[in-house]
């Protein structure tokens, strides 16, 4: 495997202005951002522009213990929705910190929606016992979050925001953080830094269906893997059960959040009947492995590519105003919320695994930290209990900013070398070929597919096996490659990621939440409780 992308050379520009530097620009990303020190320089490398990314298309809310809540009745959701395979110091550190994010978020200026009496209006969503999700306008809670901090990162004068960076690999020196290589305008950027913080998302891309944008491609996980860092729980991505389906979408499926069914939606196979009820007791607010399951099995029952949504049990006025994003989106799509069933298929959304990570971020690279959806601090378990994602992201991510100001202030880290005395090669010692010698197009979209088949909803041990000998074979064929591209190191980052998610499941010799594997489950899909 190759340790680098891109030897370092002489036309590398190297950058020492900042303290910190942050790769992704989501909720996570700039959160911890902005909870750094304001006497720190930090840096943000966004692989597009702020608002193309997950957190800014988050519909369902922010799952919060607040106030009164009980706290011990979301522990034990969130538990029951992991499989209880949950990291529970996590789990509690998650919960018992929620309060502090909200009020911190409010702070900053999110305005979250507020019933007639001015509390906090809060909804329901699938294995959450009592209603606790917030909103920020109906179904645009990412979007107004995102807003915000936006707003205020551009308002620090300590933080910089770099669109369109593609980061490339993490420099380290005897398991110690040196800096970050980047592509940036037809030029390698070197960054040395003190610290780096990876929020670099998802990894939805490597399958063919997903609600996911087009850039989490699993770069953060794939520059982690490369340097050495520990991965965990790699096998557990959830899909998430309610995807508009349509034929014509290449990239993402918009998604009909969680929410729709959280009021009460219901769901029907293509003869219109209701089929909630031979899987769970929970019918339609089951977890999410369980539903997108049932969907998948109902799929294949009746030979067809969706399953239906029905709302239709409310009028158009409340649909507008509890689900204005969701309703325009049909409504383009010739759907009438109010009057007609949705289409929906399930699609990969969120990953529970990536880069092991302890409670303040770290890793056991030094001075090196992940926060959010690439990071694994074991929260979620084998499967993410809805609406905790946007709430994970704000906890963990300012305690890794607590951290990184703790070390500095004390002078608790190592510091980084010149680099100049540190080898930034590759490894690979044969001729290096071209990246136009490969079809780096088509590797992607049979990546895609293969995934998709293999690694989806229901898996298959045989199958398993057959892509990883198809991934290592490819990966070994493109290793030699001179990448100066991006798509081209998207795509090896795919397969690396790819490779490792899929011996993750072979290794687990389990199945068990999202991770659902047919030789070594004892259950049927039919009445998995």
């Amino acid at each position: 495997m190759k340790r680098y992308l891109v030897d370092y050379n002489e036309n590398f520009v190297i950058d020492q202005s900042f303290d910190v530097a942050i790769i992704g620009a989501g909720i996570a990303g700039l959160y911890t951002a902005l909870m750094l020190p304001k006497d720190l320089k930090i840096v943000v490398l966004s692989k597009k522009n702020m608002e193309d990314c997950d957190s800014y298309l988050a519909q369902g809310g922010i799952a919060a213990s607040i106030k009164n809540d009980n706290r011990e009745l979301h522990v034990k959701d969130t538990i029951n929705a992991g499989c209880y395979v949950n990291n529970l110091d996590a789990v509690n550190v998650l919960i018992n910190e929620s309060q502090e994010a909200i009020d911190s978020l409010v702070e900053l200026g999110v305005d979250f929606d507020r019933n007639s009496l001015g509390d906090f209006y809060r909804s329901l969503e699938g294995n959450h016992s009592i209603p606790r999700i917030l909103h920020v306008h109906g179904d645009s809670t990412g979007k107004g979050v995102m807003d915000v901090l936006i707003k205020n990162v551009k308002e620090a004068s300590n933080i910089t925001v770099i669109t369109d960076i593609f980061a490339i690999d993490m420099v380290d020196s005897k398991k110690v953080y040196k800096g970050i290589t980047a592509y940036y305008n037809n030029k390698f950027f070197y960054f040395n830094t003190k610290f780096c913080v990876v929020a670099s998302g998802g990894i939805g891309q490597l399958f063919s269906k997903t609600t996911n944008v087009d850039i989490l491609t699993g770069d953060g996980i794939a520059m982690a893997l490369r340097a050495g860092v520990n991965l965990d729980n790699m096998e557990y991505i959830q899909f998430h059960p309610t995807a508009f389906y349509s034929k014509d979408v290449k990239d993402k499926l918009f998604l009909i959040s969680e929410a729709v069914r959280g009021e009460g939606a219901v769901l029907r196979n293509v003869n219109k009947e209701r089929f909630m009820s031979e899987y769970d007791d929970r019918m339609e607010l089951a977890p999410r492995d369980v539903v997108a399951r049932a969907i998948k099995d109902q799929m294949d029952k009746t030979k067809t590519e969706y399953v239906y949504l029905d709302i239709t049990m409310y009028d158009k006025n409340f649909l507008k105003g509890r689900f204005n994003t969701i309703y325009s989106e049909c409504e383009s799509k010739g759907i009438e919320m109010n009057k007609d069933y949705i289409p929906v298929t399930p699609a990969a959304h969120y990953f529970m695994g990536g880069i092991k990570a302890d409670l303040c971020g770290r890793t056991n690279i030094e001075n090196f930290y992940a926060v959010g959806e690439c990071a694994c601090t074991g929260v979620h378990g084998a499967n993410r209990l809805a609406s905790n994602s946007l709430m994970e992201a704000l906890v963990f991510g300012k305690r890794a900013a607590m951290d990184i100001s703790y070390r500095i202030t004390q002078k608790k880290y190592l510091d980084y070398e010149d680099i100049n005395n540190i080898s930034i090669r590759s490894s690979f010692n044969g001729v290096k070929s071209e990246h136009t010698k490969f079809d780096f197009s088509t590797l992607r979209g049979n990546l895609k597919n293969f995934m998709e088949d293999t690694a989806g909803i229901v898996r298959s041990v045989d199958k398993l096996k057959k892509v990883l000998k198809y991934i290592n074979s490819v990966l070994y064929e493109i290793d030699n490659c001179n990448f100066n591209d991006v798509y081209s190191m998207e795509v090896y980052n795919m397969y690396q990621v790819s490779g490792a998610i899929v011996k993750s499941i072979l290794d687990s010799k389990a199945s068990i939440g999202s991770n659902y594997v047919q030789e070594y489950s004892k259950r049927s899909l039919a009445g998995q409780i």
